[in-house]
């Protein structure tokens, strides 16, 4: 297939390692030109290095001038944005019954407020040239929220609503707008969740890993690799009468329709 990727270019945050690190290389392994992100700069510039046609930014996105001087470093180092990937780390577990007023608007600084930054900066030019694509990497929590992680199950939702939104309004310029979720990907952030509930359940950290595992039909945790593929897809020209949707990549794990 081909995915028409070829010198289009794409920003990912939060690729100096996991999900976004594997959605980067992938999207670079079709041809893009790809701007990693990341708190990390050594790393992150390690690993653009290792690409065709890569550039790796220190940044922190939390900054709000951070946005838009991402988006004009990728113009001014290859051209207008094509792709943007919606991508950054979660907020720490917690439980609903302790969910404070301060922690939500501190998970919203971290999980919507920099997307929309990110997605006014690119969205005039997408909507103008009548291409664009839009992926954010979301979490399983969005559709079934996952215990322990109400932050994160609440500022996802609320930057799925906001997506669901968009993607009705610029459909008809050609840009789509989808979330891919998550379920168990082995990455260090999924691990950290599980040392945590072994932690609260007095059982090890393989222990909860087992235990997962037996929740997912298939078996066992997904590779970065297979998460980023379908990342890739969603931004190819191939799909380009998919919008608005959540896509899961769980191996079975969530059992709605």
């Amino acid at each position: 297939m081909d995915t028409g990727l070829q010198g289009r270019t794409a920003i990912v945050p939060g690729s100096s390692s996991g999900l976004g690190l594997a959605v980067a290389r992938s999207l670079a392994a079709e041809g893009a030109n790809v701007v990693l992100v990341g708190r990390r700069g050594e790393l992150v510039q390690k690993e653009a290095a290792a690409l065709p046609s890569a550039v790796g930014v220190e940044a922190d996105l939390a900054d709000p001038d951070v946005p838009a001087r991402l988006v004009a470093e990728a113009e001014q180092r290859f051209g207008p944005v094509d792709v943007l990937v919606l991508n950054g780390g979660g907020p720490p577990p917690g439980l609903a019954t302790d969910f404070s007023p301060e922690q939500f608007a501190t998970a919203v600084d971290l999980l919507v407020q920099p997307h929309l930054r990110l997605v006014a900066g690119v969205l005039p030019g997408m909507r103008e040239r009548g291409f664009g694509r839009i992926v954010a990497v979301g979490s399983s929590g969005v559709q079934q929220p996952i215990d322990g992680l109400v932050a994160s199950n609440a500022a996802r939702a609320a930057l799925a609503g906001y997506l669901k939104t968009l993607a009705g309004e610029v459909a008809a310029d050609g840009v789509t707008v989808n979330m891919v979720l998550p379920g168990r990907i082995d990455t260090d952030r999924v691990a950290v969740l599980d040392r945590a509930v072994a932690e609260r359940s007095g059982t090890t950290p393989d222990q909860q890993r087992a235990r997962a595992e037996a929740t997912i039909p298939a078996g066992r945790y997904g590779t970065p690799e297979e998460f980023a593929a379908v990342v890739t897809f969603l931004a190819s020209a191939a799909a380009s009468y998919v919008t608005g949707e959540q896509v899961r990549c769980d191996g079975g794990m969530i059992r709605a329709h």
